[in-house]
């Protein structure tokens, strides 16, 4: 029987609704002082249908939009909770100031030495490795 749309959500039915694992959940939850679930006795959580909408808008500013968690933590002191909602229903991004929106690895402006470039080369396949790794791993 599945739940009706008001329902409280435990932190397994919240992260399968969001395409996130559990870990991120709660990672979130001490980066973000916004994100406070119900907690019952034992510490187990559940999430309100705002909650849900919530993280949905971190996810989408974090994973889709390019922004880090200071970017995050700064849009939401800024402009509040509205428009953390306004992501999530898809209402797109507000323009990113630089400190909010840096690629992870830029190399199109460093100018590095040969010895450089091959050592973040080979860090680079390492990381792809290891990705290939969990991703197998999750598919189980």
């Amino acid at each position: 029987m599945a739940k009706g749309p008001d329902a409280f959500r435990t932190i397994s039915e919240a992260a399968d609704e969001l395409g996130v694992p559990q870990h991120v959940l709660r990672f979130w939850e001490t980066k973000f002082s916004f994100i406070r679930p119900m907690k019952r006795a034992g510490g187990r959580r559940f999430y309100r249908p705002q909650d849900i909408s919530m993280l949905r808008g971190v996810k989408t500013l974090l994973h889709e939009d390019g922004y880090t968690i200071k970017g995050v933590q700064r849009l939401h002191k800024e402009q509040g909770l509205k428009r953390l909602l306004s992501a999530a229903s898809g209402q797109g991004a507000p323009p990113l100031e630089p400190a909010d929106h840096r690629p992870v690895l830029d190399l199109t402006s460093a100018r590095l030495g040969a010895e450089d470039r091959e050592r973040l080369v080979f860090a680079l396949d390492d990381l792809q490795a290891a990705k290939r790794r969990l991703d197998a791993l999750l598919k189980r």
